[in-house]
């Protein structure tokens, strides 16, 4: 029997970014340290995109750029910085400056707020956020529970207009698969209006069907899906290929000053004029893992 799954669109990355993502938007960005949508990241600056609210619980360099580029005017988080290097220091110097808005949560309540997005409820109940002083300034207000009386802090949830993630693969009808440390991806995606995945490879939907528990985000809630083979770099991909160490540490040596970053974004951002041409500056054979190196070799 023929499919009767209507197909996402399969975009390329500039088309995706052009069509999906609007000055002034609430974007979700996927990856917790893996899979990290890079690519799109980059993509989003060249094509200049102004005033988004980025929402993520573990923000890393790919904010730091947005924030130095003038695309972010305000992130939503519950961790910014270089993983496993330092601070995000286009960030604290545009927090010094004023010139970027913020709200500090902790990264499970930030995770909550996009679940009751998700779940399209208008906040969820916790025993989050009930001491201390990250609650200071934030939205969030007590609620008593019906049935035991205890008082539990009301989570509110987020709007996110689009969610932008990679993933290993997607089908040709959009169906997108993804495995490995998921963090809030899953949940940021399912919680946005829409949904634009790249992806390393498309597979055939029969292939989808072997492994349906892989699917990460189903066709129906995904706009466009673009092919974009290392678009995580320089996070990692499991089976794919490995993380960039030395590029994160290279970024915290040139971001610590304005003219380093420069440095940096021109490199890396600006001169590149779109993915392919990125490929072209990294060492993709030192960064496959052990099983396709051999292959390769």
């Amino acid at each position: 029997m023929p499919s009767t799954v209507t197909s996402t669109s399969q975009t390329s990355l500039e088309q995706s970014v052009a069509e999906h993502v609007t000055d002034g938007d609430t974007i979700f960005l996927g990856g917790f340290g893996h899979a990290v949508p890079s690519a799109a990241v980059r993509e989003i600056v060249r094509q200049g995109k102004r005033d988004l609210t980025i929402v993520r619980s573990g923000c890393d360099i790919l904010v730091d750029v947005l924030i130095a580029r003038g695309c972010a005017r305000k992130v939503v988080f519950g961790w910014i910085g270089n993983p496993g290097i330092g601070l995000a220091h286009a960030f604290r110097r545009a927090v010094a400056d004023g010139t970027v808005e913020y709200e500090e949560w902790t990264n499970f309540s930030l995770v909550l707020r996009l679940e009751a997005a998700r779940l399209g409820v208008p906040f969820l109940p916790a025993r989050l956020l009930r001491a201390g002083d990250v609650r200071s300034g934030l939205d969030v207000a007590d609620v008593t529970c019906p049935y035991t009386g205890e008082v539990l802090t009301a989570i509110p949830a987020i709007h996110v207009d689009t969610a932008i993630v990679h993933a290993q693969r997607a089908d040709d009808v959009g169906n997108v698969q993804f495995w490995g440390v998921v963090g809030d991806t899953a949940t940021g995606a399912m919680a946005a209006d829409r949904v634009i995945a790249t992806v390393e490879e498309i597979v055939p939907h029969e292939a989808v069907l072997d492994s349906p528990n892989a699917t990460m985000v189903p066709a129906h809630r995904v706009a466009a899906v673009s092919v974009v083979p290392w678009g995580a770099h320089p996070s990692y991909v499991d089976g794919h290929y490995e993380r960039d160490d030395d590029h994160y540490r290279r970024y915290d040596e040139l971001a610590r000053s304005r003219e380093g970053l420069e440095e940096y974004l021109r490199r890396w951002v600006d001169e590149p004029q779109g993915h392919e041409d990125y490929r072209q500056l990294i060492d993709e054979s030192a960064l496959r893992p052990p099983s396709e190196a051999a292959q390769h070799a």
